[in-house]
């Protein structure tokens, strides 16, 4: 890792990139991209960059470079619905990827409450349905509506608002719909008399931090968004330079290191603030590069002393807000490349460095082509029924299903899949539990990690299918996968649906199994019947792997 005191950073508008130059090849790449025109081009909107075949998607997906001016429109409309629903302080989000986590980023930065549900198991919506819900404003985001998860959610607290006691008028001034105009969710919000803001329609849901999806709940939460657009605005300026570019500096370097040799990228946060950026740029590089049989793989690590920070095959990027006078860039870790600066610029600077990042790689930022294959596993199962299932052993509050070749047993199931990561490989642990009862479960990626010695991912399911997902099916296959399922004590039913949360939870975490099989993946799947007990045995059965 190199010095980054060693040499000056790239700065423009308070957002600073250490370390970019002392990245192998960084800086001829960076020269070869300015000599072809590519930050006047990118910032021009050329839709031209990327090939005839994803001309016609780029030139519906470039509003972010300048969306933050269209968002000021919104900002009267906000503070008067924010006033107009000061007795609703309980601030619920559903949405999925790029429709809630840029919001999730923002309230946590600035330290205000927003609960986000972007999750189908039964119990952790049962118990946001059961909290306060008189004062509970509903933000439903999605751009088209059409999201499973986010069409379920708004059922079920329609229903529950009814249940309640309300009317229909009232139970309508529980709801805030973010959505493209013209959408089929446009259509359902007028019919149930919700207020509808309108997202940006030239905006993809992952570039959409600084649109309605970032600002609407981040705004009802109580968070100052106005500064995130000025910050960007005046971070924009420096998009369309050849020197002093920050954001070209970054895709430069992710670029260099992702085609030398290096892509997977750690993501640090070093402790100066911007909690959770980390989860929204692991969704932007993931889903924007991962695909055709190439791509960045984001790993988001805990803290700058947590295990998979570093290795000769990854790329260390710490992240945070500004830094005190004397600060040495990384919080605690020697990273590769160090971004500091306020939230507004950092969500403009990542979406133009991935947007570089994807053109050197030689891949369409925009499109998403591998998704559509686990949605449509979840289709057919939710329609013809799950396919009958038997494990191939029961131990403790653990049921295996080992993939054919490995042993029937938890440790042999479990060493066969570990040891067949070899040096080039990861590993993918993806809980389809939940992220608040079932918490313990993300300590496995560090214990995994600081076991296994090879890059580590943890995904919540089905939350990472709209960030992760796209990677796992269409990135570089060398990933092996470890999926968790849970026992559901007490279900929900879907209203309006011929089926349940829990019903829905198992079909998609089958269909995403199912997507990574047919192109090959290595898939373990561990049932746990008690998911306390469940994951305590697990976290013996990694500590046996070494012993």
């Amino acid at each position: 890792m190199s010095d980054l005191t060693a040499e000056p950073a790239v700065a423009a508008a308070g957002l600073a990139v250490h370390g970019a130059d002392a990245v192998d090849g960084a800086t001829r790449l960076r020269e070869d991209l300015v000599g072809r025109g590519l930050p006047a081009r990118l910032a021009g909107k050329d839709p031209a960059l990327w090939g005839p075949d994803a001309e016609p998607t780029a030139r519906l997906r470039l509003g972010w470079l300048d969306t933050h001016r269209r968002s000021r429109e919104l900002l009267p409309q906000l503070a008067e619905l924010t006033a107009e629903l000061a007795d609703l302080d309980h601030v619920v989000l559903v949405g999925m990827g790029g429709s809630s986590l840029a919001a999730e980023t923002i309230v946590r930065t600035l330290g205000r409450p927003l609960t986000v549900l972007d999750t189908t198991d039964p119990g952790r919506i049962r118990a946001v349905l059961a909290d306060r819900l008189e004062r509970t404003v509903v933000v439903v985001a999605s751009k088209s509506g059409a999201t499973v998860e986010t069409d379920s959610h708004r059922r079920a607290y329609w229903q529950a608002f009814l249940d309640a006691g309300m009317g229909e008028a009232e139970a309508a001034r529980h709801f805030v719909v973010v959505t493209d105009p013209g959408s089929p969710l446009e259509a359902v919000a007028h019919e149930m008399g919700a207020v509808v803001l309108p997202a940006d329609p030239e905006v993809g849901g992952r570039y959409a931090a600084l649109t309605a999806f970032g600002l609407v709940p981040a705004a009802l939460a109580g968070a100052e968004v106005t500064a995130l657009l000025d910050d960007a605005e005046a971070f924009s300026a420096s998009l369309g330079r050849d020197a002093d570019n920050p954001a070209l500096a970054l895709g430069a370097a992710l670029g260099a290191a992702a085609t030398g040799g290096r892509g997977t990228v750690a993501l640090v946060g070093d402790g100066t603030g911007l909690d959770g950026l980390g989860d929204w740029a692991e969704q932007l590089l993931a889903e924007s590069t991962g695909k055709a049989g190439t791509g960045i793989l984001p790993v988001v690590v805990e803290s700058p002393v947590a295990p998979g920070v570093a290795g000769p095959d990854v790329l260390t990027v710490s992240y945070g807000g500004a830094l005190a006078a004397g600060d040495v860039p990384g919080g605690g870790c020697a990273p590769d490349l160090a971004v500091n600066g306020p939230l507004g610029a950092h969500f403009l600077a990542w979406e133009y460095a991935t947007t570089v990042a994807a053109t050197v790689l030689g891949v369409d930022p925009f499109d998403q082509p591998d998704v559509a294959a686990s949605k449509e596993n979840t289709r057919r199962i939710l329609e013809s029924g799950p396919p009958t299932q038997t494990p191939s052993r029961t131990e403790g509050a653990i049921e295996v299903y080992a993939p054919p070749g490995a042993p029937a047993d938890l440790d042999g199931a479990l060493r066969h899949l570990l040891d067949g990561v070899d040096v080039a490989g990861h590993l993918a642990v993806t809980a389809y539990l939940d992220r608040v009862a079932d918490a313990d479960a993300a300590e496995l990626r560090p214990l995994l990690a600081r076991t296994l010695g090879r890059p580590v991912t943890f995904g919540w399911g089905p939350r990472y299918l709209h960030s992760t997902g796209q990677y796992h099916k269409g990135g570089p296959p060398v990933g092996s996968y470890l999926q968790l399922t849970g026992a559901v004590d007490v279900d929900l039913p879907v209203p309006g649906r011929p089926y349940s949360f829990g019903e829905l939870q198992a079909a998609q975490a089958t269909g995403d199994r199912q997507a990574l099989i047919e192109r090959g993946r290595p898939v373990l799947r561990l049932h746990l019947t008690d998911r306390a007990a469940g994951l305590a045995q697990l976290r013996d059965a990694i500590g046996r792997w070494r012993a």
